[in-house]
């Protein structure tokens, strides 16, 4: 019969990289929050590279790695999408947009994400993810379609498309798995998007705006934790999990900008977008509901198996979860 200790250590084992994938969702939504009421609005650009910029060089000075080979036209590659378009659309989406709304479109990605795993990585969906996602999708339709007062299509337009780019962005990142470590490529990614980002910025918003002592600890907090951590959470799920599962993970960035729009910004919720959030927690719930010795297993054991052409041969099983 199976111990207490046993049983414990077997739950910690199928639930160890969701709860890691979890947190990338989380600090990402509680972006939309921090960046509405803290940062400049009138400086997207350079919002976007004092996001990821900071992020890239801490993550760089820690892993003390430059690319090597093909990974140096692939991180230019991955930084564009999950980093430089991405983080413009998300600043633009966040300031046109109340924070509940903007998170709430970002529902749509685990369906983005599915679909770009079947095509990419044929990586076919399960029923349960399939499910899951559009249980997900029926939450945000009510979030989105019952809110209050008139939402800026170029906010909604903004919000969908950077959700395009990093569904994409993500996939490709499995899809480029040879053992490097996980933090690794996520520094190289923020470093490339933080340059471009501030380039760009340079280029069309001119010098940096001044920021206050309160802007300065906002930008702290979305470049270090919401962007360093939650990356790497983020990417270590893709790593370990069923890209479909991650994707409905992601699920919690809308619920925690949700969250954080009505406990801290006074943002209300009718009763259909409350039933809209349990449908969302739902969603998550079904795709994690699985028995030890399914997808889950299966694709752990596969990320753990050493590549033979990477210089960085059985890396992955010693990776830090968090």
């Amino acid at each position: 019969m199976e111990n207490s200790s046993s049983r414990v250590l077997r739950l910690w084992s199928m639930a160890r990289w969701p709860l890691v994938a979890a947190i990338g969702p989380i600090a990402f939504g509680s972006t939309y929050w921090v960046t509405r009421e803290f940062l400049p609005a009138d400086s997207p650009l350079w919002g976007s590279a004092i996001r990821a910029l900071p992020a890239g060089i801490v993550l760089l000075l820690a892993v003390r790695r430059l690319p090597r080979g093909a990974w140096w036209w692939r991180s230019i590659v991955l930084g564009t999408l999950n980093m430089g378009l991405f983080f413009c659309l998300v600043y633009v989406a966040a300031q046109l947009l109340p924070s509940s709304v903007a998170a709430s479109i970002t529902s749509v990605a685990p369906l983005m994400i599915a679909a770009f795993a079947w095509l990419i990585l044929h990586e076919k969906p399960t029923p349960r993810v399939l499910i899951g996602a559009g249980v997900g999708a029926a939450g945000v339709l009510l979030i989105v379609g019952t809110a209050t007062g008139r939402l800026d299509i170029w906010g909604v337009a903004a919000s969908f498309a950077s959700m395009a780019m990093s569904a994409l962005g993500a996939i490709l990142v499995k899809r480029w798995n040879d053992g490097t470590p996980v933090l690794t490529v996520t520094a190289w990614q923020l470093l490339v998007g933080g340059i471009e980002l501030t380039i760009v910025a340079a280029m069309f918003e001119g010098a940096p705006p001044a920021v206050s002592s309160t802007e300065l600890i906002a930008f702290a907090y979305v470049s270090l934790i919401a962007t360093a951590l939650g990356f790497f959470c983020w990417f270590s799920g893709f790593r370990h999990l069923p890209a479909g599962v991650v994707g409905v993970i992601g699920l919690l960035n809308p619920v925690t900008g949700v969250a954080l729009g009505v406990l801290i910004s006074g943002e209300t919720l009718s009763a259909l977008q409350l039933l809209g959030v349990g449908l969302v927690l739902g969603s998550i719930a079904l795709v994690n509901s699985r028995r030890p010795g399914t997808e889950t297993r299966r694709v752990r054991t596969e990320a753990i198996e050493p590549a033979p052409s990477s210089p960085d041969h059985g890396l992955r099983a010693r990776e830090p979860c968090a």
